[in-house]
């Protein structure tokens, strides 16, 4: 049986403290003996990963916390990597947000720009930042993790969407110029169920919470099947009945598609949707 390509590579994941981030950092180091530098921000969750993890794995995994939207944050990690003399083998960008389901006109400036730069700008400075180390490895890969929404627009999305689609088209763009030279792969997983709807603040969830359980996929199912296309080096990935189901209407139905889903969102009736359809 050959070895896989990812055997004791050194991989950063951004997002690593909690859901899918941390679900593909703990395969990493446990099925693939890899070296994870795991980013984020929150501290607590971070170290409860590593409890999590466990004293047998604990020296292959490290972090740093800091905001990966901000541009000189990635410029001063990439720094302290030539210093400590590490090399990347890896990008995994998984870190994104789900801002509040909201028709566009009802976003402020601040939502904005908060969900462009976590979402989309994030993984165009790790990227810019990251590349010519990542370069210098016998196996360079740069895998960034999108959603269904850059395959169809849904009301109340727009943000989120324009985020996605951005994150898409530049990732498609990379793996065309790096055709040969590097490994990129794209992955837009529907629903999971993680804490991403958290970002939905006071919206009562109770009331809407079966409904997006129906459409969501586990977790570690998720991980499971991100992590096999990873190791196959699948150009991309869509996983998730939601997000095969978006697929397909939208090549179908580019316009009708979507209509027809949104419409769906308006008949369910639940409060995290409720800013899209009120006046």
């Amino acid at each position: 049986m050959s070895t896989c390509w990812l055997q004791g590579k050194t991989v950063v994941v951004t997002g690593a403290s909690g859901g899918m981030g941390a679900g593909i950092a703990a395969t990493l180091i446990k099925k693939h003996d890899c070296t994870v530098i795991g980013v984020a921000r929150n501290e607590k969750k971070m170290l409860h990963f590593i409890e999590e993890l466990g004293p047998q794995y604990a020296d292959k995994f490290s972090y740093r916390l800091f905001d990966v939207s901000v541009k000189e944050n990635w410029e001063s990690f990439y720094e302290e990597l030539k210093a400590d003399e590490i090399k990347v083998d890896v990008l995994i960008n998984n870190a994104g947000i789900l801002p509040k389901f909201k028709r566009f006109d009802k976003y402020s400036y601040d939502e904005i720009e908060k969900a462009m730069n976590i979402n989309f700008f994030s993984c165009v400075y790790s990227v810019k930042t990251m590349l010519p180390m990542i370069l210098e490895s016998s196996t360079p890969a740069i895998i960034n993790i999108d959603s269904s929404a850059a395959l169809m627009t849904l009301a109340g999305t727009s943000m989120y969407s324009a985020s996605k689609a951005a994150l898409k088209g530049f990732t498609e763009a990379l793996r065309v110029e790096f055709q040969g030279k590097m490994y990129v792969g794209l992955v837009c997983p529907g629903f999971t169920k993680t804490d991403i709807f958290s970002g939905q603040g006071d919206a009562d969830m109770s009331n809407g919470a079966k409904i997006m359980d129906m459409i969501s996929t586990d977790c570690d199912k998720m991980v499971k099947m991100i992590m096999f296309g990873i190791e196959h080096k699948a150009p991309m990935q869509v996983h998730g009945f939601d997000a095969h189901a978006m697929s397909v209407f939208n090549r179908l139905m580019p316009v009708y598609g979507s209509k027809l889903f949104s419409s769906v969102m308006r008949m369910a009736n639940v409060d995290i949707f409720k800013e899209v359809f009120s006046d």
